[in-house]
């Protein structure tokens, strides 16, 4: 009997591991749905890119403020879950605070750091809260976000404040059951810690029993919490925990204002110019120009999308979204991510790929969306982990004008006069740069 609550840990922890390794892997599955593309040049930048975009959060301090209430959730998710280490093995081995004899002194003060972490974590998300639900921050209240997006965002802030709360109660608990002299907890005498020894008064009225219960529940209420926190994250906005550092080591080094040309349309240009250096057959013929749904979109795109933090923080920033326009980045990145889900969903029903009759463009993204971007970076810019929605918008858009020939008049005639006279102005070739004189 003694080692049914270790058997039972052992099979929730497994269970746990399988279920999110196989959602992990079809999470891969989808992204790899995308084109091929090359992003493992240069190394140094890209490890520098890791650390200073997703371990130092580099670009969220050109707000410093709300930069460091985020950090500090981020530090408390990082280093407070290093005493799962500890939970996991005295879940498996049945042992209780295995390491506070040997680390001795050390033991105390890192639990005091963690507990001190704890309660600004909790303080922290109750202000994010605050700053979602009454103070109602703009771009936390965009029309992408209604219905689930919404409350997933409330859901893992709230989650975050019971996980430490809990952590909390235990270490509470476990302090007065030392004092009674109650096995194995009087074994290890850490005596109360920094911020859970505030609340022992609320506790001292209970028996032995009582407090076992509690230590218990909340032992058990936290470690089963945060394996479910985990096996949430693939499903929720904030994958990005995780997906942050492959997006950052893969991000794109070329200056984001360079763009890509296919040269597929640069080699079909050529054959109209010059027809006799056709081939007697093309074996790479392109799928298509431009892209018209996430399979025609690069795997690197496809990375972006999962690992969107849906902040808002490209939206606010676009200047066709602040002038009115229906143009939302943030939008572009969750309607591509929700477009790789349905095809994954039907992979999973199907076993294979297969049309459905839907596409990425029209489907989910409007046309009138990707013509209102002015291709300025300001999103590119302002994403804090290296997102780039215009790549995605540009291949939209060119499989709208090369494929649909889709293009408003505006910009037909601006591509008529370039092609004729090199400029976007009805100028001579010779007198092309005089606009800069005016």
């Amino acid at each position: 009997m003694e080692f049914i609550p270790q058997i039972l840990f052992i099979l929730i922890l497994g269970a746990a591991i399988w279920a999110f390794s196989r959602k992990i892997n079809s999470l891969i599955r989808n992204i790899r749905l995308g084109r091929k593309e090359q992003h493992d040049d240069q190394p140094y930048e890209r490890w520098k890119n890791v650390l200073l975009l997703a371990f130092g959060q580099k670009k969220m301090f050109a707000k410093p403020l709300v930069a460091i209430l985020h950090f500090i959730i981020y530090v408390g998710f990082i280093i407070i879950n290093l005493e799962v280490l500890e939970i996991l093995i005295d879940g498996i081995f049945g042992t209780h605070r295995i390491f506070a004899q040997p680390l001795g002194n050390l033991y105390r003060y890192l639990i005091n750091s963690f507990e001190v972490l704890a309660f600004l974590v909790i303080v922290v998300c109750i202000v994010f809260l605050l700053r979602r639900n009454v103070l109602k921050i703009k771009r936390f209240n965009q029309p992408e976000l209604n219905g689930w997006p919404r409350s997933d965002a409330n859901f893992i802030l709230i989650t975050e404040i019971v996980l430490m709360s809990l952590f909390l109660i235990l270490n509470a608990a476990d302090a007065l059951l030392q004092e009674n002299g109650v096995a194995p907890y009087a074994n290890h005498a850490t005596g109360s810690f920094m911020i859970s020894g505030l609340f022992l008064s609320l506790l001292k009225g209970y028996s032995s029993e009582t407090l076992i219960y509690i230590e218990q529940s909340a032992w058990w209420l936290h470690i089963i919490g945060i394996l479910a926190f985990l096996n949430y994250l693939p499903y929720s906005k904030h994958l990005h925990i995780l997906f942050a550092f492959p997006n950052a080591y893969y991000a794109r080094l070329t200056s984001p204002g360079k763009m890509t040309n296919m040269p597929e349309i640069q080699r079909e240009v050529l054959y109209a110019m010059q027809p006799e250096n056709i081939p007697a057959a093309l074996t790479d013929q392109p799928k298509r120009f431009g892209a018209k749904d996430v399979t025609d979109l690069s795997w690197r795109n496809l990375l972006d999308a999962y690992s969107c933090t849906e902040c808002g923080r490209c939206t606010a920033a676009c200047p066709a979204n602040i002038t009115g326009k229906s143009l939302s980045p943030r939008k572009i990145m969750m309607d591509t991510r929700d477009r790789m889900e349905e095809l994954g969903r039907s992979i999973d029903k199907t076993g294979n790929l297969q049309e459905d009759g839907k596409s990425l463009l029209h489907d989910y993204i409007k046309p009138e969306e990707i013509r209102a971007c002015t291709t300025c970076n300001a999103c590119v810019d302002a994403c804090p982990v290296a997102i780039n929605p215009l790549d995605i918008i540009l291949q939209l858009r060119r499989y709208q004008v090369m494929e649909e020939s889709q293009v408003p008049a505006e910009w037909t005639n601006l591509f008529s006069t370039t092609e004729t006279s090199m400029a976007p102005w009805k100028f001579s070739p010779m007198e092309r740069e005089n606009w800069k004189n005016d």
